[in-house]
């Protein structure tokens, strides 16, 4: 009877323990990079995991210069929408919650920073719109979208009862605040050097979450990290305006190497191949068409050079088009999602060197001699074998060949082919 009453309390103190450690838990989202769809994906997918295993809390570490508006709507949803309280913590020092970040640190139920951060600078930017644009002569869609923008960033501080005024500084002046003076002018509630120490100056603090209130029971709190999926790490890469403009790039390098050597094969699947996973990531990023239809006029006036004799000028336009068309691609002043000018300079001098040598080996192949075919024939010398019945034989490139020529021909003479006429040559002596 002993045994079985030790039995019960050793099965009652492992589910205990095992709830007790499922209330105390922690998922670590590390966020670090420009707000794009892989990230918007990841978060998704961290939340569903929190609330899968019952975690008590998801600490959403943050280091942003900002991103694209859809993919920062879509995370703030995940946020509002999770049934487990998220903690959004601008971290390590040194790290900021810049444009988006800022809107997502508002839409958080605790949002908390570490020593030697910032926050702010959240001034929309629409696409091809960056520079230059001052409030009092902006265009009907930039004023839109800041008034847009203070809405939503204000209707997410009254939510979680946060300074309404300073949030519509941070859109309309693009005004920014360190970690010290964002807990005083109420719009962090946290500053906290490590993960750990958030979680024990939380612990015990009521949040609001769309079903209701709820209280937070994170001392000592055991934190796991959520990686990302291979599928959000090719997303992340792919995503990147930087590679889908080099896979691109490559794609359409490969198929034009395929169509001037049929047959290869390889360059042609590679180029394919290359193509597809650009345009995927092209798919998900704000593409100018004006800097995509650029682009591609200069690969085609550059590609146009090989097979029209212009002098160079179509390969110039070609590369001129190119240039401007890659600045124009993605709107540099994007936070995290343009084309580096370096980038740009060292891809365009890739590109005019890369036709250029196309462009050598055309013209060496037009100038090089026949080596197929009856002109291939034409200046190889022979000898003559025989002379008869009207009828000359030569032997010519280790074949017996009849031919003709106003020259006197003897058995023994070397000839140099002149023309083929069918199945005769016409040749001179030597």
């Amino acid at each position: 009877m002993r045994l079985w009453r030790w039995i019960v309390v050793c099965f009652l103190v492992l589910i205990f323990g095992n709830l007790v450690a499922e209330g105390n838990a922690a998922l670590l989202l590390k966020v670090k990079g420009g707000v794009g769809p892989a990230v918007a994906e990841y978060i998704a997918q961290g939340i569903t995991q929190a609330e899968k295993t019952h975690a008590n809390i998801i600490v959403i570490q943050l280091d942003t210069p900002g991103g694209l508006d859809k993919s920062m709507r879509e995370i703030i949803q995940s946020i509002l929408s999770s049934k487990i309280p998220v903690a959004t913590y601008v971290s390590p020092s040194g790290a900021r919650a810049a444009s988006a970040g800022t809107f997502i640190l508002y839409a958080s139920p605790i949002a908390a920073m570490a020593p030697g951060t910032n926050l702010g600078a959240a001034s929309p930017v629409a696409l091809g719109m960056g520079q230059g644009a001052k409030d009092n002569k902006a265009s009907t869609s930039m004023k839109k979208a800041k008034n847009d923008a203070v809405a939503y960033i204000q209707s997410l501080a009254e939510f979680h009862n946060r300074n309404k005024t300073w949030a519509k500084l941070a859109v309309t002046e693009a005004e920014s605040l360190s970690a010290e003076q964002a807990l005083k002018k109420n719009i962090i509630n946290i500053i906290a050097p490590t993960t750990k120490s958030l979680l024990n100056q939380i612990n015990g603090q009521s949040v609001k979450l769309q079903s209701g209130k709820v209280q937070l029971q994170t001392q000592n709190a055991t934190v796991t990290e959520f990686k990302p999926s291979w599928r959000i790490q090719v997303l992340s890469v792919i995503a990147s305006p930087t590679i889908a403009y080099i896979l691109l790039l490559v794609g359409m390098y490969g198929i034009i190497f395929e169509f001037l050597n049929p047959g290869l094969i390889a360059p042609g699947v590679i180029g394919v191949v290359c193509v597809l996973f650009a345009a995927y990531g092209l798919h998900l990023l704000p593409v100018s068409f004006v800097g995509l239809l650029l682009l591609l006029l200069g690969v085609l006036l550059m590609a146009a050079e090989l097979f029209v004799t212009s002098f160079g000028i179509l390969a110039v336009a070609g590369i001129i088009a190119f240039f401007f068309g890659s600045l124009l691609l993605f709107d540099k002043n994007l936070p995290g999602f343009h084309i580096a000018l370096s980038v740009i300079i060292t891809i365009t001098v890739i590109t005019a060197i890369f036709f250029l040598v196309l462009m050598r080996i055309a013209v060496k192949s037009q100038r090089r001699p026949v080596v197929s075919g009856g002109d291939a024939l034409i200046g190889v010398e022979g000898k003559v074998l025989s002379i008869g019945d009207g009828i000359i034989l030569a032997l010519v490139e280790g074949e017996s060949w009849q031919v003709k020529s106003n020259d006197v021909l003897s058995k023994g003479d070397s000839v140099q082919v002149l023309s083929r006429d069918s199945l005769i040559l016409n040749v001179k002596k030597i």
